[in-house]
């Protein structure tokens, strides 16, 4: 046995150095060296070669010398497995070498995806991930990321929902209309860029903080890198729909907040930096305040231009408080208007009215908005604005945070977006302030949908900001979805409850999906009969859910809008006449 076959064989004695297909996990290997962790420790010593190949003798002691360990299992060829090395060599790099290996740091970013739901709800209601990420070849990248075929079109008016028959444009052959898209948000921007590249005056997400209880299921070795990839992925073409005086508003929590920030000065430039809010939503009560450490009651919202000279923002002010009245208002005229003396710089004094002041202006700590509890009754003074809030929907944002952002960066008829959807509180306060928006949102949350929420606020919907902007109603939204292929083979997967349905989806796989290169199409009686012992193993159901998914070709996911006359797909007369509409001039481009 060679050492390197040697030294994997007894890592992986410890599980927690390996994955559940029992490949040996370098990143964490790696995490608990740096530690020093006695358990890691004990088993290399534990073999005399090992010991001797990593430890120095010191008058009768070992010491273990982490530097040539580190360096050791870090070159190339000590794994023979090229994905689980690539897998694990993700993240923050320069000139080859990894964070903790330089002082100095720089973003290197590989051409890899990571299609994840990031679906926010409740733990038993998510998605999980049973496809992995790929290393895709720069044609099959093109290919994902080509504009795709929409499909399921619907408007939906205060009459409720109708059929689209045309797609609203302006004189300069704008799209405008209010849109909602159930689609993967990574290929949704993709596909939607030709129509809104530099026409969108603000962009505001909340994606998934990566807090170890939302939906990125990996190891906690290597979750990290993925987050930040998955995220990077749609920043940058995120960027590309911001108007020149554009802004872009990521709400964050202390988990990335950091990382995240390195990474949109990568990708916005840092001069480009405006501002880091901090939204301080609570108290610290209940639960949160049982423990020694002290209790996090804020987020931040990074707040980036598109160009930090020509941005887009307007001064606001918070209204004063009775004690802040009381404290510095503390004069009243001969009329009865309450005014405060102010010096001037040339020693004279100025008065200003209550009734003519505008109030304190806005700095970037917000502590007067709460967040949306479960119960209305947890803060009195919110019931009516959360009369109807979506519960089990734990990271609705409050429709009075969002209106904010909106008025510090946009006007009425700009074009809002949010790609990162979830309960729809954006688009909503989007339309009760009469603003365009474009929204993407992968999961259907069924009763808690953004579909349902915009259908109450067109009717007249009087919860959150409705009485605040005077909203009577009105307005219309368009519906429509990516047209699925092996996503759908997908979906089948992932919702099958035995074997043996899994293997019927395997059949039908055979017969109308697009496999990868290296799928042999056949069923052999013994190929079956390997699949379905593997279902007899311990979670052997999760194991071939995998192995199906991983005969799926990822970038034929959905069908590519160059598809649209190819009588594999089907393509309705209805679909083909509104993706032409709808994507206009790029149908050709």
């Amino acid at each position: 046995m060679s050492f390197n076959a040697k030294l994997t064989a007894v890592l992986k004695k410890d599980r927690r150095f390996v994955d559940e297909d029992g490949e040996l996990v370098l990143a964490a290997v790696q995490d608990h060296a740096w530690r020093i962790d006695h358990g890691l420790v004990k088993l290399l010593l534990a073999d005399k070669e090992i010991k001797a190949k990593f430890f120095d003798e010191i008058e009768g002691h070992w010491v273990f010398n982490l530097n040539t360990f580190i360096e050791y299992v870090s070159q190339k060829n000590f794994l023979d497995n090229s994905y689980t090395r690539f897998r694990n060599r993700i993240g923050l790099t320069v000139g080859g070498k990894y964070l903790r290996e330089r002082g100095d740091v720089a973003l290197v970013w590989p051409y890899k995806d990571c299609v994840l739901e990031g679906g926010q709800t409740k733990e038993e209601e998510k998605r999980k991930e049973i496809f992995f990420n790929e290393v895709l070849a720069e044609d099959e990248i093109t290919r994902l990321l080509a504009p795709k075929l929409m499909t399921g079109f619907a408007r939906y008016t205060a009459k409720g929902k109708q059929a689209v028959e045309m797609i609203k444009r302006s004189e300069d052959g704008t799209v405008r209309e209010n849109l909602i898209f159930r689609a993967n948000n990574l290929l949704a921007l993709y596909s939607l860029r030709p129509l809104f590249r530099g026409l969108v005056t603000l962009i505001y997400i909340d994606p998934p903080f990566n807090t170890g209880s939302d939906s990125f299921n990996y190891n906690d070795s290597f979750s990290h890198s993925t987050w930040l990839t998955y995220m990077k992925n749609r920043l940058t073409v995120a960027r590309d729909f911001l108007a020149p005086d554009g802004n872009i508003f990521i709400h964050i929590d202390v988990n990335e907040s950091h990382y995240l920030r390195i990474l949109c000065d990568d990708i916005f430039g840092r001069t480009n930096f405006v501002e880091e809010i901090i939204w301080s939503y609570g108290s610290a009560s209940g639960g949160r305040a049982a423990g020694a450490k002290p209790v996090n009651i804020h987020d931040y919202i990074l707040h980036y231009a598109k160009d930090y000279g020509s941005r887009r923002q307007y001064k606001l002010h918070t209204e004063y408080s009775e004690k802040y009245i009381n404290d510095w208002f503390k004069w009243t005229d001969k009329d009865g208007r309450r005014y405060r003396k102010r010096m001037r710089e040339n020693g004279e004094w100025e008065i200003q009215y209550l009734d003519e002041s505008k109030g304190i202006p806005l700095t970037t700590v917000w502590n007067d908005i709460k967040q949306v509890y479960a119960d209305p009754r947890a803060y009195k003074e919110n019931q009516a604005e959360h009369a109807e809030l979506i519960r089990g929907f734990l990271t609705q944002k409050p429709e009075r945070l969002m209106q904010r952002i909106l008025e510090m960066a946009s006007q009425e008829g700009d074009i809002v977006m949010d790609f990162q959807l979830g309960s729809g509180t954006t688009a909503a306060v989007a339309h009760k302030m009469k603003r365009q928006y474009i929204g993407v949102e992968q999961l259907d949350y069924g009763k808690n949908d953004v579909v349902t929420r915009l259908q109450r606020v067109i009717k007249g919907d009087k919860t959150g900001i409705s009485k605040d902007v005077k909203w009577p109603g009105g307005g219309d939204f368009v519906y429509c979805e990516l047209m699925k292929y092996n996503e759908a083979f997908m979906e089948r997967i992932e919702a099958a409850k035995t074997s043996k349905e899994l293997v019927k989806i395997w059949k039908e796989m055979a017969e109308g999906s697009f496999l990868n290169w290296y799928v042999n199409p056949q069923m052999p009686e013994h190929a079956v009969k390997d699949f379905e012992a593997i279902g007899q193993e311990e979670d052997g159901l999760k194991k071939q859910k995998r192995l199906l998914a991983e005969l799926l070709d990822k970038n034929q996911l959905y069908v590519n809008l160059s598809e649209i006359d190819d009588p594999r797909f089907k393509v309705s007369d209805e679909d083909k006449a509104l993706n032409k509409a709808f994507y206009g001039e790029a149908y050709n481009a």
